[in-house]
């Protein structure tokens, strides 16, 4: 291993948040074994799911480009 990596000199001093807008560019993706897909728009509510959801049930997840949904009247929002 090259260098010296000791804890204390990685460890993060600062965060800067930088909007409190929430954060809407992903979806995220349950798949079960039974192939059955559920999508999330809140990854904590997507976290929520797959914590609480029994392990033999759970398939896999996948992160989503989050897509804007289209106003189905034709017009402008």
């Amino acid at each position: 291993m090259i260098g010296n990596l000791e804890p204390e000199e990685n460890v993060l001093q600062w965060f800067e948040q930088t909007s409190d807008e929430p954060y809407t560019r992903h979806d995220y993706k349950i798949v079960y074994t039974n192939k059955k897909p559920v999508v999330f728009d809140n990854y904590e509510d997507f976290r929520k799911s797959w914590w609480e959801t029994p392990n033999q049930f759970l398939s896999h997840s996948e992160v989503l480009d989050h897509k804007e949904k289209k106003n189905k009247s034709g017009g402008f929002k």
